[in-house]
């Protein structure tokens, strides 16, 4: 923006998840007394997506218990929800945007915060593909529908079947073995979580799943989505030419980030919107935040990351730039996993680590883990992945924050208190 918003002004967000949300209330915050118009494309009231894959799957949590806002509050705050709304386009020149109703809604300023989409097994021309029962998991109808074929293949003894051994691929694994279904999780990679864990920690989710009774494959070739006569899944067929039965295939490779509307309307994207450490965008009256994000850092490279605090943050910084202000998002990056009854949280980016330390015990029992993997490169701490040790996720968070590394000894001695080396 170049002059702050002012009273008479119109924000249009699109997209209603945690950034969207964020920014509009981040806005009241600052004291913005103009219009926000807050756009989804769904039927539902902004909602917690995190549960959708654990608590909630797992028949934990109630639909009540998802709601982030309910349209009652954000009324309140004078924020404007308008669900099934479907934005089709923007006109930057003329500062509107186009729905799919055929009006058109103008804005003083613009906030993108349209989210991801998960990949899919058409774009691998993957033969059945699209047979009745392949499901990806993003919202709460793509949850409501897994749900559904669970609740089929537990009344009809069918297996279910991940592909996929991310995040959210594991944790409907966790969340399918509490229900006492057949679980395959297929892996092309040679272990989990290998983009975002060290291979002892891969190593140590596998033997986790394995106990829980997962057949896991790693180094999977998966060649074609058998169907049956009502087109509906019934077997994953291997490239051994092995066969896999399933009454639900669950597919986690990843997501797309949301650019289309941004990339058809000139603004600049490489692997999502591209923002600075404000959500600013290319277009000095649009700023981003959340999934559908890619930030420019200081090196020049892009970062994408995929979480709530990310989404939070964003949506705070974006804000205060349409409001004229400086608010960059530079906190340590943290992210959290729930499978079983573990808790994974994670803090910092280990990419380029070398070397790693293990606090705890890690090579013990299962059931009784409670340990952390610290990162470095070199003598300088980069993250750390902590295994039902919230303590040291904190201290870590702050270690980071505050620019310190410890050695890998001080770390992995269980006599020295974490806390005690930010105090120095």
């Amino acid at each position: 923006m170049s002059t702050p918003l002012q009273a008479e002004d119109s924000v249009i967000i699109i997209g209603a998840g945690q950034a969207g949300v964020q920014t509009a209330e981040a806005l009241r915050t600052l004291g913005f007394a103009g219009a926000i118009h807050l756009l989804v494309d769904e039927p539902h009231a902004p909602y917690h997506r995190p549960p959708l894959s654990k608590a909630w799957l797992a028949g934990e949590m109630d639909a009540a218990q998802l709601v982030m806002r309910s349209p009652e509050v954000l009324a309140r705050k004078s924020i404007r929800l308008r669900t099934d709304c479907s934005v089709q386009a923007i006109d930057r020149a003329a500062k509107t945007v186009a729905l799919a109703d055929g009006s058109q809604l103008s804005y003083t300023g613009l906030v993108l915060a349209t989210g991801s989409t998960p990949r899919t097994l058409s774009a691998l021309n993957l033969p059945g593909a699209d047979a009745k029962g392949v499901l990806a998991l993003r919202s709460l109808d793509d949850a409501s529908a897994i749900s559904a074929h669970m609740a089929t293949c537990v009344e009809k003894s069918l297996g279910v079947v991940v592909i996929g051994g991310g995040f959210i691929g594991l944790e409907v694994a966790a969340t399918a073995r509490k229900k006492g279904l057949t679980v395959t999780v297929l892996e092309a990679a040679p272990r989990l979580l290998g983009r975002v864990l060290a291979p002892v920690l891969s190593d140590w989710y596998a033997a986790l799943h394995r106990s829980h009774g997962v057949n896991l494959v790693l180094d999977a070739r998966v060649a074609a989505i058998e169907v049956d006569a009502t087109g509906a899944v019934s077997a994953v067929r291997m490239a051994d030419g092995s066969a896999v039965p399933a009454g639900l295939v669950v597919v986690g490779i990843g997501v797309n980030a949301n650019d289309q509307l941004a990339a058809a309307a000139g603004l600049a994207c490489e692997r999502g919107i591209v923002v600075d450490a404000c959500g600013r965008t290319s277009d000095s009256a649009i700023v981003a935040a959340g999934d559908c994000t890619a930030r420019r850092v200081a090196d020049g490279t892009l970062l994408r990351l995929e979480s709530v605090q990310n989404a939070t943050e964003q949506g705070k910084s974006a804000a205060a730039a349409l409001m004229g202000q400086d608010r960059p998002f530079t906190a340590t990056p943290w992210f959290w996993s729930d499978q079983y009854d573990k808790k994974l949280q994670m803090a910092g980016l280990s990419m380029g680590a070398d070397a790693w330390a293990v606090r705890g015990n890690m090579a013990g029992d299962l059931a009784t883990a409670s340990f952390t993997v610290f990162h470095f490169q070199g003598s300088k701490l980069l993250a750390a992945d902590s295994i039902n040790a919230s303590k040291d996720h904190l201290a870590v968070r702050k270690l980071l924050d505050a620019g310190l590394s410890p050695t890998a000894q001080q770390v992995a001695d269980p006599a020295v208190e974490l806390a005690s080396l930010i105090a120095k």
